[in-house]
């Protein structure tokens, strides 16, 4: 049996960074500002995307957001460990979601 997972524990060594909690922050303005559009809506599934990623010094404009499904802005397929898996030599990675 898997063993379950210390959600206090992951908060505290990550989540709960200084960070981190910046970066919700800006994850909660951008679905805030399409919400005020009404391009999206609470509980529709969608997920809001910035084109240019917070990590490379995108922001919350407008023209830098757009919203996908969960399905088209969910990660690669990650190991247990959370690393990304690799691909084989050659090849593409396969099992991400569609």
């Amino acid at each position: 049996m898997a063993k379950p997972r210390d959600y206090k524990a992951e908060y505290a060594k990550y989540q709960g960074t200084p960070a981190q909690k910046k970066n919700r922050a800006v994850r909660n303005a951008a679905r805030n500002t399409l919400l005020a559009k009404g391009v999206v809506a609470k509980g529709d599934g969608k997920h809001v995307n910035h084109k240019t990623p917070i990590s490379k010094g995108g922001g919350n404009a407008p023209s830098n957001l757009s919203v996908k499904t969960e399905a088209n802005n969910s990660s690669y397929p990650r190991t247990k460990a959370g690393a990304m898996k690799m691909a084989k030599k050659g090849g593409k990675i396969t099992g991400r979601k569609k």
